[in-house]
């Protein structure tokens, strides 16, 4: 057997720079390259090994190229907007130093799970051997020597292992690859790598490093399953299908609308599968749940069989599962996850999204909804577009009682939405906006609308963005970030600089956390602790508002920045940074509104539990609300094959 003798730093990147994914015949590296920072632990081991590699490659480069990011947890953000906008067909590693570098990655690990999405992080760790201790940056628990700040990896990751010894390496690495692979498992894969094996040499195998190509698979789900499905929804009268992330990463989208178009059922789309039908569709009802629309969440509350495809059933979506009402409501699920689809009881299809609603639009073949149902959808869809168009273009009423210089958010995401592209990305994850953007974007193209809103992480946005426009450099990329979103984490703009990559910011100043500021009013605690203020002479934060300029600061790190004070200067500024070159870095439009104009209201319910007792009045009437709304939720345990008639007490049925 021949052998080639490499550090085991040295042997990851080769290893890592032969992988391929496959589906559909159509083939692509796994990883486009390495974002890292190096430091104490991975700077003369994992850096040494890249250095070489790209000393070493031709004229096309390393087969694993090193990017510098500025923060640890922003570039696996980085990593796994990537991933999601490829349809998890590749990613990024992320290699960070001993310590704090590395666990400023568990942020990012989270996230990456918890939206099944795959991300491969290389954490530096301690000396294996321990020669050396109490070492820099070490945790030293005097209970258990072996234990490291990176075993914190362990609950946030689909896969985590420690390299403490070369020969462990291939089983390791192969196994990584399996996880980041499956679409049924995939999420963040953790190795630890110690600083001291990164560093030592062993006689590898010239097969570890020959190409590989990892197929990712459409597992087709069972036909018994598939015909039980259909005789369910043949039984319905009011079916609703619930669309995740699943239809956008099984390429479902087409044979979504083949289905809906033929049986008349209506949609509803959590976060992730926003776009599953796109603006205009027929069937399209919006949004559904704690962020939907209210035409969504009318069919819901009436729903007899709910057919959820690729979806979690995550709280927002379910409305707290307050959103499915109907007595004797069953649920079909289509996931590619069994964890997914035994949810509410459901009846369980295991397959690949697409595979699936192929094989039930078959299996439903000539039935439909009767005319009153595909009516209704219609009705209730016009309404709530024409309050849609209100929050887009606020009336006189409205824009006369702003503060001079003041836009409404509405006003803002409805401009950028008329005029960019349709093949443009809007971005977002945390604040007010992702609720705005649930209920009011219209997508225009599948791959259109990006919002992280299973973990919902501050932050992410900005290199986010980045990772969206290196996905797809043919798109544009809108990122929608409050002032506090933008606060978090807007160092990676020196890196879209750094890397000549245009990127649009649309940074949101209203002097506070808005979505936050709401929550607190209507929980009875009265916007505490939630506004951007100078103390005032009681002590308390409600003096002035802070002189900060976040346009200033993003000048400084060198975006190009348009300041924005009225609705022609922001029509103005999307225009100029559209016709930005693709080359020109990033571009920050900064405009003011006022937080205290709201979009359109979903008609929902969140369960953010209300203090029981309280000196508050204002406390008292929230939780007088919060009891009323509690007596709606619902357990959904009833088995979805029980028959349509059931059992007559609904609250045994469910």
């Amino acid at each position: 057997m021949t052998r080639v003798r490499l550090t085991v730093a040295q042997a990851v990147v080769r290893f890592l720079g032969a992988q391929w994914s496959e589906r559909d015949g159509e083939r692509q590296r796994l990883f486009a390259g390495v974002l890292g920072i190096f430091g104490h632990g991975n700077v003369a081991g994992v850096g040494q090994a890249l250095l070489q590699e790209e000393l070493a490659a031709g004229e096309g480069g390393p087969a694993l190229p090193y990017l510098l990011a500025r923060n640890e947890q922003a570039m696996v953000h980085t990593s796994v907007a990537y991933a999601k906008q490829r349809d998890r067909l590749q990613t990024w590693a992320c290699t960070a130093s001993v310590g704090p570098g590395s666990t400023n990655m568990l942020t990012g690990a989270a996230l990456a799970t918890i939206n099944r999405l795959p991300v491969l992080l290389l954490p530096s760790s301690t000396f294996a051997t321990r020669a050396a201790g109490a070492l820099l940056q070490e945790l030293e628990q005097p209970h258990g020597g072996d234990l490291t700040v990176n075993d914190a990896f362990r609950p946030l990751s689909r896969f985590y292992d420690e390299v403490r010894r070369p020969e462990q390496l291939p089983a390791i690495l192969l196994a990584a690859m399996r996880v980041l692979t499956d679409p049924a498992e995939t999420g963040a894969v953790t190795i630890s790598l110690p600083q001291d094996v990164q560093a030592e040499a062993f006689d590898w195998p010239v097969e570890l490093f020959a190409e590989r190509t990892h197929h990712i698979a459409r597992p087709p789900a069972e036909a018994s399953r598939i015909a039980a499905a259909a005789e369910i929804i043949r039984s319905a009268q009011r079916p609703m299908i619930v669309a995740g992330g699943g239809v956008h990463y099984s390429g479902a989208e087409d044979a979504l609308a083949a289905l809906c178009e033929a049986t008349g059922i209506p949609v509803g789309e959590t976060q992730a599968g926003k776009g599953s039908l796109l603006h205009g569709h027929p069937q399209l009802l919006g949004a559904v749940g704690s962020t939907g629309t209210t035409a969504a969440n009318a069919v819901a509350a009436q729903a007899d069989v709910v057919i959820g495809i690729g979806t979690r059933y995550q709280d927002f979506t379910t409305a707290s599962r307050t959103a499915f009402a109907a007595d004797g409501v069953r649920f079909v699920n289509l996931n590619i996850t069994p964890f997914d689809a035994v949810k509410h009881s459901g009846l369980t299809v295991v397959g690949d999204a697409r595979e699936a609603i192929t094989a039930l639009t078959a299996a439903l073949d000539g039935w439909s909804v009767d005319d009153d149902h595909r009516q209704e959808q219609a009705r209730l869809w016009a309404e709530w577009d024409a309050q849609v168009e209100a929050a887009h273009h606020p009336s006189p009423e409205v824009t006369d009682a702003l503060a001079d210089g003041l836009l409404t958010q509405g006003e803002v995401l409805g401009l950028v939405n008329e005029l960019s592209d349709p093949r443009d990305v809007v971005l977002c994850a945390a604040g007010s906006m992702p609720g705005d953007l649930h209920k009011t974007w219209r997508v225009r193209d599948r791959r259109g609308y990006h919002v992280e809103y299973g973990y919902s992480c501050m932050g992410y946005e900005v290199p986010a963005s980045i990772g969206i426009r290196w996905a797809d450099p043919t798109r544009e990329v809108w990122a929608m970030v409050g002032d506090g979103g933008y606060l978090m984490m807007p160092t990676e703009l020196v890196t879209a600089v750094q890397e000549r990559t245009k990127v649009i910011v649309v940074l949101v100043q209203n002097h506070g956390f808005h979505s936050i500021g709401s929550l607190s009013a209507s929980l009875g605690s009265q916007r505490y602790g939630t506004a951007y203020r100078a103390r005032g002479d009681g002590g308390r934060l409600d003096g002035d508002q802070l002189p900060v300029d976040l346009a200033a600061n993003a000048r400084s790190l060198g975006a190009h920045v348009i300041e924005v004070h009225d609705r022609a200067g922001l029509e103005a500024a999307i225009r100029e940074a559209k016709a930005a070159p693709a080359d020109g870095g990033p571009v920050v439009i900064h405009v003011e509104t006022d937080p205290m104009v709201f979009g359109p209201d979903s008609h929902s319910w969140w369960d953010v539990p209300v203090g029981e007792v309280s000196e508050l009045e204002s406390t008292r009437a929230a939780r007088a609300e919060y009891e009323q709304a509690k007596s709606r939720q619902r357990t959904h345990l009833a088995p979805a094959d029980l028959p349509p008639s059931g059992t007559p007490d609904s609250d045994t049925h469910n």
